[in-house]
């Protein structure tokens, strides 16, 4: 049975600059069946899932649904939540837990401070402290949204489950449906697709060493799609893995093009040129949808810049 990541697959469509934008991810658990869009559809009240939904627009947090790997019967809502919030934009990357029995604590927040980087709220509110275990690895899973999600991604938590790897999760929604299984690292926020446990292993080493696996990397979700592709482009072009070592200075430009300086901790700076293009022939973006172009970001040049070429106001 052909499916959208098949064709996404056999038509060899690029990962880089396809991951979802968030600067913070908010993740609270709630087993059992999840529907399209999670927060409004699963065991969670719905009026607490709307609501939560309208504390986060535009604030740069992206909240999410979690659960363990397994079968997922309905067996009842659970006294105590695991709740996790991340940090990804560089320079200020941190991931902080807590545990609570009532998550509409979670309209306490104070989002804005969130999406800026300041975890005090979470930590005051929910006594979240900073996260001291494995690194956390989110498998889409989410059927109602693409089947794609379901039969590639469950199997995947599953086996890394089962075969000791810690910090495994099953998400609501990763984005990018077509390139199932799909995977995003906290706490440095970088997605990966069709994503396989040898893989995901080795991209999970790298976080503990504070490392990037740009292979199969789709980009940080600290970053708009231009600038995911970018600095991926970087990372390559200078073979600079460390996590910490890359961020984005500023996006200049609009579609279908753009120029992104990427600088480096020690003050290097590249100036690097994304065009916007078209992925041809058409493919499904999700299975059973209309034949579609999805957009991709096309590195066009990758050029280091000295001090007087990168003269100009800086803006993050």
């Amino acid at each position: 049975m052909s499916t959208c990541t098949t064709a996404s697959r056999d038509l060899d469509e690029p990962l880089a600059g396809t991951a979802a934008t968030a600067r913070t991810w908010l993740l609270l658990e709630q087993p059992g069946p999840w529907g399209a869009k999670a927060l409004t559809s699963s065991h969670l009240d719905p009026a607490l899932g709307r609501a939560l939904e309208a504390a986060a627009e535009g604030t740069g947090v992206r909240i999410a649904l979690i659960r363990r790997p397994g079968r997922h019967a309905d067996c009842g809502t659970p006294a105590v939540r695991q709740v996790y919030v991340a940090h990804t934009v560089p320079g200020n990357v941190w991931l902080h837990s807590a545990t609570t029995s009532e998550p509409e604590r979670l309209l306490d927040l104070d989002f804005a401070a969130l999406g800026r980087g300041d975890s005090h709220t979470f930590d005051s509110v929910l006594q979240g402290r900073p996260h001291t275990g494995d690194p956390l690895a989110l498998v889409c899973t989410n059927g109602k949204r693409d089947r794609c999600c379901a039969l590639l991604g469950r199997p995947l938590a599953a086996e890394l489950s089962a075969s000791g790897v810690g910090g495994v999760w099953e998400v609501t929604h990763l984005g990018g449906h077509r390139f199932s299984p799909t995977l995003l690292v906290l706490p440095f926020g970088y997605a990966y697709g069709r994503a396989q446990a040898p893989h995901v292993k080795e991209v999970l080493r790298g976080v503990r060493e504070g490392r990037i696996v740009v292979d199969g990397c789709r980009g940080s979700s600290a970053w708009e799609r231009p600038a995911q592709a970018a600095e991926l482009a970087v990372r390559t072009a200078v073979r600079e893995y460390a996590a910490d070592a890359l961020t984005v200075v500023r996006t200049d430009g609009a579609a279908p093009r753009w120029e992104v300086v990427v600088g480096h901790v020690d003050g290097r700076l590249w100036r690097v040129v994304v065009a916007q293009g078209a992925s041809l022939p058409p493919r499904p973006e999700s299975c059973g949808s209309a034949l579609g172009s999805p957009a991709r970001m096309d590195v066009v040049a990758v050029q280091e810049l000295h001090l007087a070429d990168a003269a100009g106001p800086v803006r993050c």
